[in-house]
């Protein structure tokens, strides 16, 4: 394909799809047939089937599951309550991967922190026995980095809380909204720290407990969480291809991930991803031409608690890693992409080039910032894959992000079909393109869970 030239059918792909809305039509399918899909359970077996047969229907071929190790966890019932000095109950949700309260709960004393660093820096005596409160307020930004330095407090957190002794750990929902709907997400216990109890509290009770420790009160906590780690189960990553004509077998991935939490129905996170992926390899299919180099959708497992999935994709296919010149992952719901970043060494090349002037139409920029991929893409990056990001306005999306309102209803028809045109637009030409940003060192600009929103 020159280069200089418009790409052949662009314009078909530039079509929005006022009509006939696929993408919201399938996430709709995933949300209220399958619903929640947390790893091993009867939602995730079933959201595997859905997706062979969706990327089937979208006229893949090689459609097949392939085995992931998925970490599991159970849920189980939750409370907790403050006694300001009256017992007030509060909303909250407990971390991914957290252990349980002992029988009975625990009841103690809570001592607030506004930093991991504040907390470090504290004297051992002055925590121990207590519940270590983290206030860390994240910020609204369109590009969401403000996820960097308020997901690293949950993950990071609870160990850093138990070496100095803390019952448990209690932190301020990583979220932007103000409802009381509690935030979860995963946590990392660190090797050689205890393990303790961690949640999170919803916004308004979050800060009404910061209010009243500022205000000087002695503030206790009565906390029961019923969760546990298990055994370490098997899920599955689903894959398709759009075999391409010619130029070695190279391959250009676009992947999401299929898993969800199991307190909403993940329609945000991630279904706007897998419904973008398969339609935007619908629409490719669909052209009158085939793509130069394959096409690939893979549809992730066990992301969100783990990243069994993309661990087990690149090792499965670590042999043809070589033949990867390219991968994106839709993994910021359904906002509307704002800018293109690709990897740092190639950004003033021709396709850097083509791939703006394609995009720019959709008001796509291009960004200065180092391409990172995703979570489920990081281990590819390890084996030299590049990564070219397309960057989505999340400036609504960290309000329902983890929790039970990651529903349908909070999905704009509008945005998902635009993030599908861009998504659609930039595989088309990278599976086109004679140049590719095969050769370049990822690795150093792979993206890790901690800093996952500085894509």
């Amino acid at each position: 394909m020159n280069l200089s030239a418009p790409p052949p059918h662009l314009d078909r792909l530039l079509q929005p799809a006022t009509a006939h809305p696929r993408a919201w039509d399938l996430l709709r399918s995933l949300c209220d047939d399958v619903g929640a899909r947390f790893p091993c359970t009867e939602g995730d077996v079933a959201a595997v089937a859905w997706a062979q047969e969706a990327l089937g229907l979208a006229g893949l071929e090689r459609v097949h599951a392939e085995p992931a190790e998925a970490t599991l966890w159970h849920r189980g019932a939750e409370s907790c309550s403050l006694l300001l000095p009256r017992q007030q109950s509060v909303a909250l949700t407990a971390l991914g991967g957290s252990v349980g309260t002992p029988e009975g709960g625990i009841e103690a004393e809570v001592i607030e922190f506004a930093s991991l660093e504040a907390l470090d820096a504290a004297r051992p005596e002055e925590v121990a026995g207590k519940v270590v409160y983290l206030h860390h307020v994240m910020p609204r930004m369109r590009d969401g980095t403000g996820y960097n330095a308020a997901s690293a407090v949950r993950m990071r957190g609870p160990s850093h809380a138990a070496r100095k002794g803390a019952l448990a750990c209690l932190v301020r929902s990583v979220g932007t909204d103000s409802w009381r709907a509690a935030h979860t997400g995963a946590l990392w216990y660190h090797a050689g720290a205890p393990q303790i109890p961690a949640a999170a509290l919803a916004i308004p009770d979050a800060e009404l407990l910061h209010r009243a420790l500022a205000e000087g009160k002695r503030v206790r906590t009565v906390l029961a969480l019923g969760c546990s780690p298990m055994p370490v189960g098997m899920s599955a990553n689903v894959l398709g291809d759009i075999p391409g004509t010619d130029l070695g077998g190279e391959i250009v991935l676009l992947g999401a991930h299929l898993d969800s939490w199991d307190l909403g129905t993940g329609a945000l996170d991630d279904g706007a991803g897998c419904a973008i992926a398969i339609e935007a390899a619908r629409r490719i299919a669909s052209l009158p031409a085939r793509p130069r180099r394959t096409v690939r959708v893979v549809l992730f497992a066990n992301e969100e608690l783990g990243s069994g999935g993309g661990r087990a994709y690149a090792s499965a296919h670590a042999a043809e890693a070589g033949r990867h010149v390219a991968a994106l992952e839709a993994d910021q719901g359904d906002g509307k992409p704002w800018a293109l970043r690709v990897p740092a060494a190639m950004r003033e090349s021709a396709l850097a080039r083509a791939l703006h002037a394609s995009l720019a139409p959709l008001g796509i920029e291009l960004d200065p910032g180092v391409s990172r991929g995703g979570v489920d893409l990081a281990p590819l990056g390890h084996l030299g894959v590049p990564f070219v990001d397309l960057r989505q306005d999340v400036t609504r999306y960290f309000d329902f992000h983890h929790t039970a309102n990651d529903v349908l209803d909070n999905v704009s028809r509008v945005e998902i079909e635009e993030a599908t045109m861009a998504f659609s637009v930039a595989v088309w030409l990278l599976a086109n393109a004679e140049e590719s940003f095969s050769g370049v060192n990822q690795g150093e600009g792979t993206a890790t869970r901690a800093d996952i929103a500085a894509r």
